[in-house]
């Protein structure tokens, strides 16, 4: 089996890379590489730095299964540079879905968002309800599924909307809320909460790496969307969480609060016999246990926007003649 995985060194890549290749899976890996390289060389990896703009027939010679993880990655980002954020992840994906129905690959899974449900008040949030996306990179999710769903009749394609994802990882993030809450006590004994009371919904990056592999390691072809979170908390709540396992303050800021609360009910995903493995509490646990061992795994690039920022004019050239 030979499965190509875009943002191959991100967040989630850098470590679902590692967990396929144990399972004698050739992998092509496909990222700018913005954030660096974590992926250490392997017989069966092939690791190539390029847009995914750029990418070619050459690369899905053979392949199987894709696994689009590739975007600009969250709200703050996205806000930063609009046009790429739309170029990316419309206009990438349209060109990547071309691509794989040419060359015959059987399934395509993407990572969307659970975000671009918006503000929602209901209980259960299911994959019926209506989308109201508020950002760029929310609206960009939401055309790129409906991108991607209009070449359903052509090739299997799943859809995760996953939950606000946490957890240890090479490409380590701390500008995902429990991430950052658990950093920001570890270094300062204090976390800063806006707002508070606005729900979340999260999910370990292993149980999200898990899904993708039920997703393409069983015989049955799961089209369609599928939301993937299993705790759904309030802002204030997550920083108690952090707190009971690290000694620190909660100061609550009213101003500037991030409007966006909502929930999200995973009875379908489950459905499928899926089961999630770990929650918050492991995510804060590992991170505690990784930062203890090693402060200097903490630098510049796991802020993603301030990197991003910092680097701009040399990342939006990536990939332009």
């Amino acid at each position: 089996m030979k499965i190509l995985i875009t943002g191959a060194c991100g967040y989630q890549g850098s470590r679902l890379v590692p967990k396929l290749l144990k399972k004698n899976i050739k992998i092509i890996a496909i990222d700018t590489q913005w954030f660096g390289n974590y992926l250490t060389k392997h017989k069966n990896l092939k690791n190539i730095k390029k847009n995914i703009l750029d990418i070619d027939e050459k690369d899905l010679t053979g392949v199987d299964i894709i696994i689009h993880l590739a975007s600009i990655a969250n709200d703050p980002m996205g806000d930063l540079v609009q046009n790429l954020t739309w170029e990316y992840s419309c206009i990438g994906t349209m060109k990547l879905m071309e691509l794989a129905i040419k060359k015959k690959v059987s399934r395509f899974i993407f990572a969307s968002s659970a975000s671009v449900y918006g503000v929602k008040n209901d209980k259960k949030v299911t994959e019926k309800l209506s989308l109201e996306p508020i950002s760029i990179y929310n609206k960009a999710k939401m055309i790129t599924e409906r991108t991607i769903l209009s070449y359903s009749d052509k090739i299997n394609v799943s859809i995760i909307r996953p939950a606000t994802v946490c957890g240890v990882s090479p490409r380590m993030r701390f500008d995902v809320s429990v991430n950052m809450m658990t950093y920001q006590a570890l270094k300062n004994s204090r976390m800063t909460v806006f707002g508070g009371q606005q729900t979340r919904p999260n999910i370990h990056i292993d149980d999200l790496l898990d899904i993708y592999i039920f997703f393409f390691s069983r015989n049955k072809r799961f089209n369609g969307i599928f939301n993937a979170g299993f705790e759904n908390l309030k802002i204030l709540d997550i920083a108690k969480k952090v707190q009971k396992l690290i000694p620190s303050k909660i100061e609550i800021i009213k101003n500037n609060i991030d409007i966006r609360d909502y929930r999200i009910d995973s009875s379908k995903l489950l459905s499928l016999g899926f089961r999630p493995k770990k929650n918050v509490n492991t995510a804060i646990t590992e991170i505690l246990e990784v930062y203890q061992d090693n402060i200097k795994y903490v630098d510049e690039k796991s802020f993603s926007i301030k990197w991003l920022q910092k680097n701009y004019k040399k990342f939006f050239n990536i990939g332009k003649s």
